[in-house]
């Protein structure tokens, strides 16, 4: 627990770089979602999404401002540089998810049928939603570890890129479980399996991560999240080799869409994206073992 000496109220976590983005996520992430709410609308699963994006960012936004205002982050068994580093992250990413896919579904040029005042709150929704991207990745990039500085680990480009490992998996299950149909060959069962590992182990570092507990485990965590690391990358160039071949070889499934394939309900464009983010992911882990040659674990900021 932090020291009781001092004022107890600590003004920079409002006023400094860092404050002022959180402060701005705070009023962009309430005007986003309010304008949806009173006007603008949201609808099927697209909408809900954001809209869970959208409460979810600010409630967490809130209680970081308070806990860091008010000091009361002493109090918690977090690590808490570890914590706020890790959810700017997260927020980052999922905000501009949600600024791409509300404008995308539910924006339009003209007022017909919605009416030109829904319109009006659904293109205003959509600016605030883009400002709130930009205020989250403003956090992300002053809280970045600079080169010799003494910092979390999620605040490194390795433990930021391990939540953005996570999130590209998340993508991967979404179109896995959307009539993907890797049941039908053991071979892309083990991709989903090399997915699913791969996702649990990440979270896990991370979870270590921001509770602090890193110091408490009997093998050397920072030797081991390398290794895995490297264990990752190969089964990810697995992955990426067989699941090509066995959705878009003639001999296994197609290499051209079906014509008689609906849109938004078909394997094929299932099995394109899982593709695409395989390689993604494959990527992030190869620049994750890179950089994790240099840097070194502080569990406890």
């Amino acid at each position: 627990m932090e020291s009781t000496g001092g004022p107890y109220l600590n003004m920079a976590a409002v006023t400094s770089p860092v404050g002022i983005a959180r402060s701005l996520q705070m009023a962009f992430g309430c005007t986003t979602f309010s304008l949806v709410v009173h006007q603008g609308g949201f609808s099927a699963a697209y909408g809900t999404f954001c809209m869970f994006v959208w409460t979810f960012c600010f409630a967490i936004t809130v209680f970081i401002l308070a806990c860091e205002f008010t000091r009361l982050h002493g109090c918690l068994s977090l690590s808490w540089g570890n914590f706020t580093a890790a959810f700017a992250m997260l927020a980052t990413l999922m905000s501009v998810t949600a600024a791409v896919i509300y404008p995308l579904y539910f924006v339009q040029l003209d007022c017909y049928p919605i009416g030109c005042k829904v319109r009006d709150f659904r293109i205003a929704a959509s600016v605030f939603a883009g400002l709130l991207f930009v205020a989250y990745a403003a956090e992300v990039f002053l809280t970045r570890a600079k080169p010799g500085q003494v910092t979390s680990y999620m605040a490194t480009v390795s433990g930021l890129l391990k939540i953005v490992q996570a999130f590209v998996a998340c993508i991967i299950f979404g179109a896995l479980v959307n009539d993907s149909q890797y049941s039908k060959y053991a071979a892309t069962q083990w991709c989903v399996a090399v997915y699913s590992f791969c996702f649990v182990v990440t979270v896990v570092v991370v979870a270590f991560s921001v509770t602090g507990k890193t110091a408490l485990l009997w093998f050397p965590f920072e030797r081991s999240v390398v290794v895995y690391t490297f264990g990752a990358v190969l089964l990810y160039i697995s992955a990426a080799v067989i699941w090509p071949v066995f959705c878009f070889d003639s001999k296994y499934g197609s290499p051209w869409r079906p014509a008689a394939c609906a849109k938004g309900r078909c394997p094929w464009d299932s099995q394109l994206v899982i593709a695409i983010f395989t390689y993604v992911n494959l990527l992030l882990y190869v620049v994750d073992l890179a950089y994790s040659q240099r840097i070194r674990f502080v569990s406890h900021l």
